[in-house]
Formats: C-alpha cells, sequence, structure tokens
C-alpha cells in the first residue's frame, strides 16, 4: 500500500522530520497537533484556548488530505496535567458529534514547546 505526504500552510509545518499527515489507502492519520498558529505562535496559556488551536490544525490537515472532523475515528489527547481534562473535554466535544470518535487520553511530563496539550487524529476518506 503507497503512502502519501500531506501539507498545508493552513497549519503550522513540520519543524522535524515528520510529516503533518500521512494518508495511506483511505485513512490518514495526523501527527500531534500542538497549539501553534499558522505563523508559529502559541495560541494562549489557557487550555481551552489551546485545545481548540490544536482541533482547527488538525481539521485543517484532515481538509487538505480531503476530509474532515466528521470523518475523524480515533483521536489521543497528551494532556501535560490531567487535572485539565474537564476544559480540554468541554471544548473537544464542541467539534465533534455522535458517533463521537474513539479517544485515549494521556498525561505526558512534558510536550513540545512546553503546551499543556497535543491531539493526534485518524480520519478516513
Amino acid at each position: 500500500m503507497s503512502k502519501q505526504a500531506i501539507k498545508t500552510d493552513a497549519a503550522p509545518a513540520a519543524i522535524g522530520p515528520y510529516s503533518q499527515a500521512v494518508r495511506t489507502g483511505s485513512f490518514i492519520y495526523t501527527s500531534g497537533q500542538i497549539a501553534l498558529d499558522q505563523e508559529g505562535r502559541l495560541a494562549g496559556p489557557g487550555i481551552a484556548e489551546q485545545t481548540t488551536q490544536c482541533i482547527i490544525n488538525a481539521r485543517s490537515i484532515l481538509e487538505a488530505a480531503g476530509s474532515g472532523l466528521d470523518q475523524v475515528v480515533k483521536t489521543t489527547v497528551y494532556l501535560d496535567d490531567m487535572e485539565n481534562f474537564a476544559a480540554m473535554n468541554e471544548v473537544y466535544a464542541g467539534f465533534f458529534t455522535s458517533p463521537y470518535p474513539a479517544r485515549s487520553c494521556i498525561e505526558a511530563s512534558r510536550l513540545p514547546r512546553d503546551v499543556k496539550v497535543e491531539i493526534e487524529m485518524i480520519a478516513c476518506l
């Protein structure tokens, strides 16, 4: 099965040897998205602003691949502190409808650029 890198200027550029997303078959796998805007600025200090920006970034990448949030089947959310779970979950819920994607949520000791949240997604076409 072949794979294709997905790239869009509507989300922050990859800052290392990885793709914003990879499409293989009928699935798109995004890299973890942190709360940076297109110019590389942090969206804000709070978990709500950061969660919103992560999802906006992932949505832009999925749309560039011909998919969207309504096609997401699995997400993984990394939090710097599980105390932020409720606030993250409130924002997250505003972007998805039933049937909701499967989800894992993990507390990580440290995230890139010391953000509060990082989100990756798997979607179908």
